[in-house]
């Protein structure tokens, strides 16, 4: 393929014909042609993947947006859009051979409406800042990704990004009300309304989680949530994991939904401590982080009914938050789990997967033995209550073959999670990282759908090719079409 410096495009096109043509209507600094310039968007959040765009531009209006989708349509070159690059599945990796569209200056909140509880904000608007936008009216947005203090509502979308409280209040996909997106040639499209519900097919719903495949999104409207009375948090620690995990069903099968019920095992625990000094127990085997809002005296009920439970499966230790700084310092130590696992190895490949509840001992067993037969450590920090796990896989790239070590632990996982009846992502997407796991999810008959979809919103296919559906062929060769033959990956699941 050829370089970002490399003068002509693959079609044929030279840089410079671009850069005068894009030169109509954005100014000199909003082209990045440079290689030295173009080096910040070389990867996302998940640095295993680089590549440099030919070209990256920085519009600030839709109607700049526009025309760089309608030259690029009319020359057929690729695009890739970006926010704030804070993917983890290589969503957002630029291409070689095309455009990549930054979305970083469409980071307005353009009005907040404390009456309908609205926001509508542009894609570039980080996702803290819209609840501390609404904050004075009272009201904060629910989705809350550890990186919420850097990603911005646009790349939410596009992943369908949940966090730490989506298990009461939903994934991005539940608290959103309307899109504008554009198309990549250039036509704009409003999806969704004010209202709960509008006629037609749920292209809402479609385009959440479409990673950037289906269109541009330039607008957003999210659902706002007025404050809660109370919330507090209640940290227990177990001496088995298999403890931990189910008291994790304990809890919801007792009829309490928590605001956020998260686990972290030994080695998590212990780095996050060493980074942050939450608190947490350092000798623990794990621990479950539960919050419970609403009330007073909701809150006073179930904090009560929670603390039996968890000690009725076991746990040795349990101490509640008593005001808002503990509990804002035992939730810090959770949300920097990533970066303080950084810390513990050169680099660290983060898998998303989502499995039933019920299998939580089983699937957290046996990655454990999957971490010692690739002789990779792993750290499980993740959304328990949902059963969206987040297993961290430490390797050392310099190391000949330890990525690919990595890939193929990684890999493993991602297909028990399928095989106990869950999926390859909860909240990370597909990107490029798992595309070939998507073989090992859906069979011949859905993937055609997919690309059918594609095709009716790109019939060119010139929006982030190659991400999230893999093609029939790739499948193919990846040979894992077994699955849909009704052969597991791990025969010894079958008894769970």
């Amino acid at each position: 393929m050829p370089s970002s410096a490399q003068e002509t495009l693959a079609p044929g096109i030279p840089k410079g014909d671009l850069i005068k043509e894009f030169g109509t209507f954005l100014p000199p600094e909003a082209i990045l042609s440079e290689e030295e310039d173009l080096y910040p968007y070389e990867c996302d959040g998940l640095s295993a993947y680089r590549a440099l765009p030919w070209l990256a531009v920085l519009p600030e209006t839709v109607e700049q947006a526009q025309k760089i989708l309608q030259i690029c349509h009319a020359w057929d070159i690729p695009v890739v859009a970006r926010g704030a690059g804070t993917g983890l599945s290589g969503g957002a990796l630029p291409l070689q051979n095309g455009v990549l569209l930054s979305l970083a200056k469409f980071n307005k909140i353009l009005a907040i409406d404390p009456i309908n509880r609205t926001a509508r904000v542009q894609p570039g608007v980080r996702n803290l800042a819209i609840s501390e936008a609404a904050a004075p009216d009272g009201l904060y947005y629910a989705p809350d990704p550890s990186s919420q203090i850097a990603c911005t509502i646009g790349g939410n979308v596009a992943e369908n990004s949940g966090g730490v409280h989506c298990l009461k209040y939903g994934l991005t996909v539940h608290n959103i009300l309307a899109l504008k997106i554009l198309t990549m040639d250039g036509e704009q499209i409003s999806l969704g309304g004010e209202t709960l519900d509008s006629p037609g097919y749920d292209l809402l719903a479609l385009m959440t989680g479409s990673e950037g495949l289906l269109g541009v999104i330039v607008e957003v409207t999210v659902k706002l949530l007025p404050l809660p009375e109370r919330a507090q948090v209640v940290l227990a620690a177990f001496d088995e994991v298999a403890k931990a995990s189910a008291a994790v069903g304990g809890v919801i099968s007792a009829g309490i939904i928590p605001a956020g019920l998260e686990m972290m095992d030994h080695l998590a625990i212990q780095a996050a401590e060493d980074f942050v000094h939450a608190g947490y127990p350092r000798d623990a085997a794990a621990i479950l982080l539960c919050e419970l809002d609403g009330t007073n005296a909701e809150v006073s009920q179930q904090i009560y009914q929670v603390r039996e439970l968890l000690l009725d499966y076991g746990a040795v230790k349990i101490r509640t938050a008593q005001d808002k700084q503990e509990r804002a310092k035992l939730w810090q130590g959770r949300k920097a789990a990533f970066p303080a696992v950084g810390r513990l190895a050169p680099d660290y490949y983060c898998m998303d997967g989502t499995i039933p509840r019920k299998r939580l001992p089983q699937v957290l067993e046996r990655i454990t033995e999957l971490s010692q037969e690739f002789n990779l450590p792993v750290a499980n920090v993740f959304h328990a209550g949902d059963g969206n796990l987040h297993p961290l896989i430490l390797y050392d790239a310099n190391q000949p073959g330890e990525l690919e070590r990595a890939e193929q632990l990684g890999a493993q996982i991602l297909e028990l999670c399928v095989a106990v009846g869950g999926t390859i992502t909860g909240e990370h997407g597909v990107g490029i990282e798992k595309i070939n796991q998507m073989c090992v999810q859906f069979g011949t008959a859905e993937l055609q759908q997919f690309h059918a979809l594609k095709g009716a919103f790109d019939p060119k296919g010139l929006l982030n090719p190659g991400k999230a559906i893999p093609t029939l062929h790739r499948c193919a060769e990846f040979g894992t079409m077994h699955v849909h033959q009704g052969k597991l990956p791990f025969p010894e699941l079958d008894r769970f």
